[in-house]
């Protein structure tokens, strides 16, 4: 299926997303709506195990599309301004909730809801070209709090949604909010050898987990534990999990049917 603002490719399981909305792909109503029915179409696909979410150009995302907010966009009816808030809601979440683990694989500026849409994947890459910004406060938006106290401490992220200050990729990196900074050429390679790797496990057993892992950040520890280990009884009894212990002792690399 193609679309407007996004490419989609499908390559050894992997599903590559690429924003592409030139010049800075910037996040309309559009955009959003598209976003949507990709994630919750490649949460339905057996063909894919992973996702790779990048940005076309030299910027990953570079927010809310101001243009079309200052034009008037969701302000026509009662209620439309509503409405659009929120499918930028749904949009961050459909990434979330999609039930492929999702790499982000930030390809240059990832800026205000660009940078929301940066937090909502799984596992987060940056090339060296990178950087996080929160320039909210400048443009009359708010949004983004709930976002920062993710991946960063009180103070920063507070020094960061006040003063809009730049983060560049390496002190990403030496907070611990991305995985790993590449060069702009190595960004995609290195993106896909970490989703090569998740294709290879159970797709049944990465689905669960992944689930498992949303459902406890929102979880007293006590209370996430007995979560988690009711997930590990349900897997107990799959097909797959049986393969894997065979495999195991076998010493031999398992063969997966996702059940």
């Amino acid at each position: 299926m193609t679309y407007t603002c996004f490419r989609v490719e499908i390559v050894d399981a992997i599903a590559i997303v690429t924003f592409d909305r030139p010049p800075v792909n910037a996040q309309n109503l559009k955009s959003r709506e598209e976003m949507i029915e990709i994630f919750d179409a490649l949460s339905d696909r057996e063909d894919v195990r992973a996702v790779i979410l990048t940005g076309a150009g030299n910027v990953f995302s570079a927010g809310a599309d101001i243009k079309e907010r200052a034009g008037g966009a969701g302000k026509e009816q009662p209620g439309a301004y509503l409405r659009l808030n929120r499918i930028t809601r749904e949009f961050f979440y459909a990434i979330t909730d999609c039930a492929k683990p999702v790499i982000a694989a930030v390809n240059g500026a990832a800026i205000g809801a660009g940078y929301a849409m940066m937090a909502c994947a799984d596992i987060i890459i940056a090339s060296d070209n990178a950087y996080v910004r929160m320039p909210e406060l400048d443009v009359g938006l708010a949004g983004g709090a709930k976002f920062l106290t993710q991946h960063f401490a009180r103070s920063k992220a507070r020094m960061m949604f006040f003063t809009g200050q730049n983060v560049p990729a390496e002190e990403l990196y030496r907070l611990g909010v991305v995985e790993k900074v590449t060069t702009r050429e190595q960004l995609l390679p290195a993106a896909m050898d970490i989703a090569r790797q998740i294709a290879a496990k159970s797709p049944l057993a990465v689905r669960k987990a992944k689930m498992a892992f949303n459902a406890v950040e929102e979880m007293p520890d006590r209370d996430g534990y007995r979560f988690e280990q009711g997930v590990t009884i349900e897997l107990s009894h799959s097909e797959d999990a049986a393969e894997a212990q065979r495999a195991f002792v076998e010493k031999r690399p398992p063969v997966f049917r996702g059940r």
